[in-house]
């Protein structure tokens, strides 16, 4: 039998700010919109973010996460995961608020304080809609994402502990993974460990097949068969290393979130139009798409009355 990736579908995220795409999801009906159908073109994983409809910026409005996180679970059985990233410039308290509402399933886990440079971006000529746009761009050439040893243990346990939240941990460097594997080595994480190699981010590793391997071989050092990995190539790596990794025996993640573009040149219209493009990519390689069913079995996420239902 064919072995089955999972696809992740990140929707939108806090990188791409309104006026470098009109398909930027921003609304509430457009995160809706855009999630449902990225589940039904094969994502078993949808990331979520949310945005001020007014402005676009990102976002910790945790009734804004409700009401977008219910109507998706109408709509779609897709697995959620809730950002607790949220922006590099939220205080770990905004970026819990949400998640503490929710008691998802599912959510995201940065593995380590770092720089993340999206100060280049700004450098772009392009009409800009919104005023706060180029400053926080430019902001981040002096700031920081902070993710410190006691941040991830208050992620862990209000929402592991308390809810049987499992964890899409973001590791942008080799050395994540020594921070994952001390989370394991302590008791802190529990069962088998979800893992997305966050690629391309200046900052973190870059996005080339060479990195791929190199996370890869690493998580294979520290952690043996127990893990699901899988890849988050930001920009342009985004497609063609995520065939790399579905070749490497490893589960994909696409989306708005880390990456605008369709193909050189040509924007996404959506979160589904890429989703359809690396499902076809994936079963053209004669490999199979997880279901969400599968996907919760294979991530260890219990289906109980407690776990997305606070």
């Amino acid at each position: 039998m064919a072995r089955n990736v999972i696809i992740t579908c990140a929707i939108t995220g806090s990188i791409h700010t309104p006026s470098m795409s009109p398909y930027l999801p921003v609304t509430e009906d457009q995160i809706v919109d855009e999630a449902v159908a990225a589940a039904r073109a094969g994502a078993a994983v949808v990331h979520l973010h949310v945005r001020d409809p007014k402005t676009g910026q990102p976002s910790a409005d945790a009734d804004l996460f409700e009401r977008v996180v219910s109507r998706i679970k109408v709509e779609t059985d897709a697995v959620l995961s809730i950002t607790t990233g949220g922006s590099a410039v939220m205080s770990i308290e905004e970026r819990l608020e949400g998640p503490n509402r929710l008691a998802p399933e599912l959510c995201s886990l940065n593995l380590g304080t770092m720089n993340f440079g999206l100060h280049p971006m700004a450098k772009k000529e392009r009409e800009w809609r919104h005023d706060w746009e180029k400053p926080f761009l430019e902001g981040t050439k002096s700031g920081f994402f902070k993710n410190t040893f006691a941040d991830m243990e208050r992620v862990i346990r209000e929402l592991g502990d308390r809810y049987g939240t499992r964890f899409e941990f973001e590791a942008y460097d080799t050395g994540h993974l020594y921070t994952l594997a001390h989370l394991v080595d302590i008791g802190l994480v529990k069962g088998k460990p979800f893992v997305q190699f966050v690629m391309g981010v200046l900052g973190g590793i870059g996005a080339e097949p060479e990195t791929l391997f190199s996370m890869q071989q690493t998580a294979s050092r520290l952690f043996g068969n127990d893990i699901e990995w899988s890849a988050l190539p930001a920009g342009r790596s985004q497609i063609p290393l995520c065939a790399v990794a579905a070749a490497m025996g490893g589960n994909i993640r696409v989306g708005l979130e880390d990456n605008l573009w369709l193909s050189p040149g040509v924007l996404a219209k959506s979160n589904a139009e890429q989703v359809t493009k690396v499902r076809n990519i994936v079963t053209e390689m004669n490999l199979g798409v997880a279901s969400s069913s599968e996907a919760r079995q294979r991530l260890g996420i219990k289906e109980n009355e407690r776990v997305g239902t606070r």
